[in-house]
């Protein structure tokens, strides 16, 4: 079997989103969300009908931005965060989000072509807040290889 690597990102806003704080950030969505979907090992992301995922809550919570997506590789993955139109962005991330005080991004292996839900997402990222990276959920400092991936 083959799989892809699905991760969840979240962010805890600093203001709404509609605020003179955040326009920078929502001016970058379409762009940044466009170079991904155009980046070599881009497989799905997460997204509403206007193309973001702005309006997708998380943890049941308003102040939490979410992003997933799923990806060929952890290689292509971070070759699209760390390249220029992403990377911009997330040297800006304190001017628009609060500081992490836990986990916020986990990442997990799922069958090639399978789409996670939030629920499943949510799942995955609190499992990784309660007891560490392993092959279940993991981070980017903290890989796993999926089992029988060829």
């Amino acid at each position: 079997m083959t799989f892809e690597l699905a991760q969840i990102n979240i962010s805890r806003l600093l203001a709404p989103l509609d605020s003179p704080l955040l326009k920078a950030f929502v001016d970058a969505l379409d762009p940044v969300n466009a170079v991904a979907d155009a980046a070599p090992g881009f497989r799905w992301r997460l997204q509403s009908e206007a193309g973001d995922a702005t309006a997708i809550r998380v943890f049941d919570d308003d102040w939490l931005i979410v992003n997933m997506s799923v990806w060929e590789s952890p290689e292509a993955l971070l070759a699209y965060v760390y390249g220029d139109a992403h990377r911009s962005v997330l040297r800006d991330r304190r001017q628009w989000f609060h500081r992490p005080v836990e986990a916020m991004t986990a990442l997990w292996w799922v069958p090639a072509g399978h789409r996670p839900s939030v629920a499943e997402a949510e799942e995955r990222l609190t499992h990784l807040r309660a007891h560490g990276p392993s092959a279940h959920v993991f981070t980017l400092k903290d890989q796993f290889v999926a089992e029988g991936n060829v």
